[in-house]
């Protein structure tokens, strides 16, 4: 089964937040023969977003027209903070998320999901200059810095920036196995946090 994953972008979003989950999903679907990830970007409305340091980049499709995703991405930036005053938006996740087969943050992406409600009885992670208000936001999930990336099942948060192409192979590797991680790895050249 080809899994869509939906990356959600926005304006003031963190470039590699997005770019990073996007380029591990595409490369390991390519590396698989394009049956594994249907990877593509979603807004609110149509047009151009324009990002943090002012990449502007073309959403592949709004809300109303983003396909069901299995994989639901939502980066951080600092456009999140008006994320969280759009009830429409933050419904849209929560509902996505409910039927979704795994919800990953990364950065100030957690955020969103605090405010949705869908942090409770979780341990999650963040930039580490917003881990206060991560508290604030989802007072009943335990802020836990001290890793990369959380995996609670359905719901992942990953830290900072970079962080968010570790969680995405930890994602590949949950769902398409070890080998296809590895190859995934020696292909973009990476390395994972506590390689060797």
């Amino acid at each position: 089964m080809r899994r869509n994953v939906a990356i959600l972008v926005f304006d003031e979003v963190e470039v590699l937040d997005f770019a990073g989950p996007f380029e591990v999903f595409g490369v390991s679907d390519e590396l698989n023969g394009e049956q594994a990830f249907n990877v593509f970007t979603v807004a609110e409305t149509p047009g151009t977003v324009r990002t943090r340091h002012g990449l502007k980049l073309s959403p592949t499709h709004t809300l109303e027209s983003c396909p069901t995703p299995h994989v639901l991405v939502i980066p951080g930036g600092f456009g999140t903070r008006a994320l969280l005053r759009r009830p429409a938006l933050l419904e849209w996740v929560r509902t996505r998320a409910a039927s979704a087969e795994i919800t990953m943050s990364v950065c100030t992406g957690a955020l969103v999901l605090a405010q949705c409600g869908l942090l409770d009885g979780l341990r999650v992670t963040t930039h580490h200059e917003l881990l206060g208000m991560l508290a604030e936001l989802a007072p009943r999930a335990t802020v836990d810095p001290s890793a990369r990336f959380h995996d609670n099942g359905r719901i992942l948060t990953a830290a900072g920036i970079s962080a968010g192409i570790d969680c995405s192979l930890h994602v590949v590797r949950r769902l398409l196995g070890p080998e296809a991680a590895r190859a995934t790895v020696a292909y973009m050249e990476y390395r994972e946090a506590g390689a060797p």
